[in-house]
């Protein structure tokens, strides 16, 4: 059984007690710009980059060499057009020694219909995957999907052309060797996530669906490694971590989104609740009979 770890306060400051290179990856989703003002307060997009900028400094120290940080994260319009502080992060960061490695996209597949005079409905979010180094922990193994139909025919009588990695006939320079596909029903996917969102009454506004976390706690971690969300919000992160037998540390500023995020663990798990500990350390011993809980 996995450690659990989960604490009420500011990230800011709870991040501060963590080992340097303990964490194999971070997955969160911060309060986006001007956002959960009755909850979080709000950060004005203008001031966002300086309001995150000392918790990334922190990751740079707490993350592994081979440790990837993911942050669920979207734009906002103000004024009539979409505002900068998602581009300007990214820049930020990777001034802090960062490597903006690659981007990933939530599509979010049941998104309700809207109106707008000058835009449409978001349907998708990023998903920034910054790393330390260019080598990092990666499982790809553990994320690939079912090849598909299309290969039944697709495969059944290759060309010659289809053996060799030759130049597109229309061109645009790429080519592709057919023959690769054959005896595969499993392969990588796609940068584009297709999930839906969270449907069900987590007692949070901006709850992520587990598909989510999940993804990308396969892909970058195995188990027993140290995943955390400085965000914990309801918990959904902490949840799936649970599942996949990683442990997991998580932080919540807000009391009841944090009992929320508690109860949610408890009920995926036997848990023995113990005070909070003054050790400097995120592995504690943990009992045969459940996980431990820091509240």
């Amino acid at each position: 059984m996995a450690d659990i770890i989960i604490e009420q306060g500011d990230c800011f400051e709870r991040i501060k007690s963590l080992d340097d290179n303990s964490i194999d990856l971070v997955m969160t989703s911060p309060p986006y710009a001007d956002a959960r003002k009755s909850t979080y307060g709000g950060i004005h997009p203008d001031l966002y980059v300086e309001w995150f900028l000392p918790l990334a400094t922190e990751m740079l120290r707490v993350v592994k060499p081979t440790g990837s940080f993911v942050i669920n994260i979207k734009e906002k319009v103000v004024t009539g057009e979409r505002h900068t502080y998602v581009i300007e992060l990214i820049l930020a960061m990777k001034k802090l020694g960062w490597l903006w490695t690659e981007e990933y996209c939530w599509h979010k597949k049941n998104c309700s219909p809207g109106w707008w005079p000058n835009r449409f409905r978001d349907s998708w979010e990023r998903c920034l995957h910054f790393t330390k180094q260019r080598k990092f922990a990666m499982y790809q193994d553990a994320v690939k999907v079912p090849i598909g139909d299309w290969a039944t025919s697709r495969l059944k009588n290759l060309s010659a052309n289809d053996r060799t990695r030759m130049t597109a006939a229309n061109g645009s320079g790429f080519g592709k060797n057919i023959a690769n596909w054959q005896d595969k029903d499993q392969v990588l996917p796609n940068n584009v996530l297709h999930f839906a969102t969270e449907c069900g009454n987590k007692n949070h506004s901006a709850a992520f669906p587990e598909q989510l976390p999940e993804f990308f706690i396969k892909l970058f971690t195995s188990v027993d490694d140290v995943v955390f969300d400085p965000f914990l919000g309801s918990g959904t992160t902490g949840v799936v971590a649970q599942r996949l037998q990683r442990k997991f540390v998580g932080y919540e500023c807000d009391e009841t989104y944090f009992k929320t995020a508690q109860d949610r663990i408890n009920d995926s798990g036997s848990v023995e609740k113990k005070p909070k500990s003054k050790k400097k350390t995120i592995l504690p011993p943990v009992p045969d009979n459940g996980l431990v809980i820091f509240s």
